[in-house]
């Protein structure tokens, strides 16, 4: 279907595959230098807001006080558009990789520590009552109850935020940077070198979807024990 549409525009406003898969190849060392860059913002991104998020989620689970305070401050977070903060970000943190990891950690933010606190909420009441009567601590409580059955939730949130990672640092490159995919794909566009920015994408969608399966490969394993639906 791509490459019949490819023969009917031109070049320059759809590149057939074949254009792509040039572009790949004679580009391919270009290439690979900008994707490690924003691969590590990815990875750097989805490690600190997955922490912060964890925390966070852990502290509201405890503290209702805490959950009535933040909770509306992280819904928030979400309904200003990521396009909007992004100038903000580069403002504050400068042109470097720390304003792609925050655009990453912001992103991501939201469904891990949504997930994982809803998960910390829906325990079943008998395994804490269970836990209770064997005379476990608070602390006892949370390492061998609490947290073993909401890891699936986190698992969910965690899944997420390796499908919409790469959003935040590719916006974060869009908005200020000399260096990453994203800036591969605008500088490529502004020079109309379409077959460029398709072969920068491509990578990205590659990139993101042996993310999401590497992933969700640790987590089966990881939680082989939790139920599973077909």
């Amino acid at each position: 279907m791509w490459w019949l549409i490819s023969l009917s525009v031109p070049a320059f406003l759809l590149p057939s595959p074949a254009a792509v898969a040039t572009a790949l190849w004679q580009n391919a060392r270009y290439l690979s230098q900008h994707s490690l860059i924003t691969l590590t913002e990815i990875l750097s991104g989805m490690a600190l807001g997955v922490l912060l998020g964890a925390l966070l989620a852990l502290g509201m689970s405890f503290s209702p006080r805490l959950q009535r305070w933040m909770m509306p401050l992280v819904i928030t977070s979400q309904a200003i558009p990521v396009f909007a903060l992004a100038p903000l970000l580069v403002l504050w943190f400068g042109f470097g990789m720390s304003a792609k990891v925050a655009m990453a950690v912001l992103v991501i933010f939201f469904p891990v520590t949504s997930a994982f606190f809803d998960g910390l909420r829906r325990v079943p009441p008998g395994y804490l009552d269970l836990a209770r009567t064997l005379g476990a601590s608070r602390a006892a409580q949370l390492r061998h109850v609490r947290l073993l059955a909401a890891l699936p939730a986190l698992g969910s949130g965690l899944r997420m935020a390796a499908a919409v990672a790469p959003i935040g640092a590719i916006i974060g490159e869009w908005v200020g940077s000399a260096e990453g995919l994203g800036y591969v794909m605008l500088n490529a566009n502004a020079r109309m070198q379409s077959d460029l920015c398709f072969a920068a994408l491509f990578i990205l969608v590659v990139m993101t979807l042996l993310l999401w399966l590497f992933i969700d490969f640790l987590l089966r394993r990881l939680i082989s024990w939790a139920p599973e639906t077909d």
